[in-house]
């Protein structure tokens, strides 16, 4: 397996000082795809929280603009980690978001949850399907990096070490997934949309591939049925084997930003100030 220059500028830069740099690396160098699709699941996974999904739920964004609820979550969060949260674009976004959620009584609790959703769904989705291992400098300087921005959102009690944070994530979702009309409707209307986005695929196929990647507590939240279990080998082997073929290419000259991709909702033409329920 190769070896980067971006892993072995990581290999001497410090978690803490340096996380920034290291997320910035990881995010738009070695594992962008990879991150987006940990990132979906991340988000998916929140969902299965009663408080969350009735909070969702009641505004009605998922049933009638699931998309563009994606695209507003997604260009947020890839200003924040592609600028950096203490750039103007950065500080942007972070008062973009706070504005969103600040018109919604959401706990303290489940705040520290979404992110803590963003520091480990990462980091175990490349255990599962990355191209390499995270080596243990990355995963902190995940962790340092997302509790910083959790600082600026005025987030309080986020843990102070790595552990600690990531046993109250475990602890949490056994505490509080468990199925609700919300959720029902929340995660079929966001499975819904990714299964949109192949508009040539039967949804008999689609369908349970998406399921293949989500757990027993996930599936009993959402009220899915268990994928077979050729299916979810299938699943996991196609995303195994692409990480093989993604180990063999040369490094990424050029960062992967997704700020600058095309959104079904907005084309390219997007500002901060705008995203979000009207």
């Amino acid at each position: 397996m190769r070896e980067s220059r971006y892993l072995q500028e990581i290999r001497g830069l410090d978690p803490v000082a340096d996380h920034r740099r290291i997320v910035y690396l990881d995010v738009c160098f070695e594992f962008p795809w990879d991150t987006t699709r940990a990132l979906e699941l991340a988000l998916f996974r929140t969902f299965a929280v009663p408080s969350i999904a009735a909070l969702l739920d009641s505004t009605g964004e998922f049933g009638r603009a699931a998309q563009k609820r994606y695209d507003d979550t997604d260009l947020i969060l890839s200003t924040i980690v592609e600028a950096g949260y203490d750039s103007d674009q950065g500080k942007r976004a972070i008062r973009q978001m706070n504005r969103i959620h600040g018109r919604f009584a959401i706990t303290n609790e489940d705040f520290l949850y979404v992110l803590s959703s963003f520091v480990f769904e990462p980091i175990r989705w490349n255990a599962r399907f990355g191209w390499r291992p995270l080596i243990e400098t990355e995963k902190i300087a995940t962790f340092e990096f997302w509790r910083e921005v959790g600082r600026r959102m005025a987030i309080e009690e986020i843990p102070q070490r790595y552990e600690e944070f990531e046993r109250f994530n475990e602890e949490y979702e056994r505490r509080e997934f468990r199925p609700t009309e919300a959720a029902r409707r929340v995660g079929a209307a966001t499975r819904d949309m990714f299964l949109a986005w192949f508009p040539g695929l039967p949804r008999r196929l689609g369908a349970p591939a998406i399921q293949a990647l989500m757990d027993e507590p996930l599936l009993e939240a959402f009220g899915f049925p268990r994928p077979p279990r050729a299916v979810r080998a299938a699943v996991e082997a196609a995303l195994r084997a692409r990480a093989r073929a993604v180990a063999l290419l040369p490094p990424r000259r050029r960062p992967r930003l997704r700020v600058r991709r095309r959104t079904r909702t907005y084309g390219r033409d997007w500002a901060l100030e705008e995203l979000g329920p009207a």
